[in-house]
């Protein structure tokens, strides 16, 4: 695929998880319930051309602890009705798509993320898992 449809679908299935996700303000979750992991969305930053989130499954270590595993952070530019993975971690290890000041970037890291990201969305979607606003995100405007 090329990138720039990788990342018009990727936005697109964001969508389909989450259909609110322009009015969402804070933290939300969808719980499936049985084998399948609940899926948390944290709104990290918004402004008028950029949605900036982390998408995560938790599991509960026997320590008690809540791991995410995997927690991606993923920026949608709503205009241009694109989205792109920006991180990836899970227990194991830590990857990053651009250097602190944006003006590196690992090319092998962003396709492997992005890749990663429109299979696991599409997972989430065959799952079940839908992220709606609630009566807290609705004096926000929308973008």
């Amino acid at each position: 695929m090329v990138n720039n449809k990788l990342y018009q679908a990727i936005y697109s299935k964001l969508l389909k998880v989450c259909p609110d996700l322009h009015t969402i303000e804070s933290h939300r979750k969808s719980v499936i319930g049985g084998a399948i992991m609940d899926l948390s969305l944290d709104v990290l930053s918004r402004n008028e051309n950029k949605i900036v989130i982390a998408l995560s499954h938790y599991y509960k270590h026997p320590s008690g602890d809540m791991i995410a595993d995997p927690d991606m952070e993923i920026a949608m530019y709503p205009k241009l009705q694109i989205a792109e993975a920006l991180s990836y971690q899970d227990s194991y290890i830590y990857r990053t798509v651009y250097s602190q000041d944006r003006m590196q970037v690992d090319t092998k890291a962003k396709q492997d993320l992005n890749d990663f990201l429109y299979i696991w969305l599409s997972n989430l979607i065959e799952q079940g898992h839908s992220i709606k606003a609630d009566a807290d995100d609705y004096g926000v405007a929308t973008i």
